[in-house]
């Protein structure tokens, strides 16, 4: 049974065409621009999945997609799965925490280790929270260990640059010729 896609507007074409070409948007976006701009050009749907290596199934699939939604039916939609188990609050929490210093909050230490930041959220917060999924959570609001300047908190021992000393080039400067 031959399938047909409906008529792109002008502004759906302009859309499927900068979104085919692009190297920057998701491949699964990209091909599915690609699926509907072949479609529009005539192109059978068996022809198209030979050309861009899907399964017929998959082509009719957005296809249909396109002509019910237009450009809203090529997202993804949501699936089924295991639901977050903390809340949006309990998540931006954790982040305030380790984005704050320590001795803001009344505690004898000046930076945060994930240990710490957990027996911080178990006991003050009362958030359940084990040290791995913290540092998960963490990575997933953009937080990293090295980049967060405000994660390490001050040293320890301030007075750390005088007690090492000046610091040495490690590479000596290179000899200029005069010519």
């Amino acid at each position: 049974m031959a399938m047909k896609l409906r008529k792109l507007t002008a502004e759906e074409q302009t859309a499927m065409e900068k979104l085919a070409r692009s190297r920057t948007a998701p491949a699964r976006e990209v091909e599915r621009a690609r699926i509907i701009l072949l479609a529009s050009a005539g192109t059978r749907v068996p022809a198209i999945a030979q050309e861009l290596e899907l399964t017929q199934l998959t082509v009719r699939t957005w296809l249909k997609h396109f002509n019910a939604e237009g450009l809203e039916g090529l997202q993804d939609r949501p699936r089924s799965g295991r639901p977050a188990i903390y809340q949006p609050e309990q998540v931006s929490e954790g982040s305030a925490a380790s984005l704050t210093a320590p001795q803001q909050l009344g505690l004898p230490f000046v930076c945060w280790t994930l240990d710490r930041l957990e027996a911080y959220l178990n006991e003050e917060k009362k958030i359940p929270i084990k040290r791995s999924r913290i540092d998960e959570l963490l990575i997933a609001e953009g937080l990293r260990w090295a980049t967060q300047e405000t994660w390490f908190g001050e040293r320890v021992d301030p007075e750390f640059a005088k007690k090492r000393g000046a610091l040495k080039r490690s590479i000596p400067n290179r000899l200029s010729r005069v010519r």
